[in-house]
């Protein structure tokens, strides 16, 4: 069941064609950081079982002690006392630190260049509208000019 929802959940990520490429990245982060927070809980529970003062017990527990490492919070109720452990630690934080930073410079691309292509649609509407103005001066001109033309010239 996991397998498969895992395939599914990376290929609707990344399989898009249209998509940009920052939020292909952002979705390929976060699928890696899934990937590490479970194989982390796992490990570093196989790594620290049997170790004096040991807090990280069970699979639940390492899953909490990852999700909290990964987001930073560390609440500091499970970690890791072991070199393997502690190892395995870091590799979640650095996973999860870039994994949210990713997805945050997605989030700014995304604002950055929704608000781009809306001016530049304002520049394009300011252009077009100036090109109309242009044109319709100019035949006033040109209708001003038959006229005075018109008048002046002998009968």
């Amino acid at each position: 069941m996991l397998p498969g929802f895992l395939a599914r959940t990376i290929e609707l990520l990344l399989g898009r064609e249209g998509r940009s490429l920052h939020l292909k990245a952002a979705g390929g982060a976060t699928a890696v950081l899934a990937v590490v927070m479970l194989a982390g809980s796992w490990a570093v529970v196989a790594v620290e079982s049997g170790a004096r003062g040991a807090n990280l017990r069970t699979y639940p527990q390492a899953l909490w002690w990852s999700i909290e490492t990964a987001t930073t919070v560390g609440y500091g109720d499970f970690y890791p006392v072991t070199l393997g452990g502690r190892i395995i630690g870091a590799v979640v934080m650095v996973v999860g630190i870039t994994t949210y930073g990713m997805v945050t410079a997605a989030l700014a691309t995304w604002f950055v260049g929704r608000e781009q292509r809306r001016r530049h649609r304002l520049a394009h509407g300011a252009r077009e509208l100036g090109e109309e103005t242009a044109r319709a001066l100019h035949e006033r001109f040109d209708r001003l000019e038959r006229m005075v033309a018109g008048k002046n010239e002998p009968d």
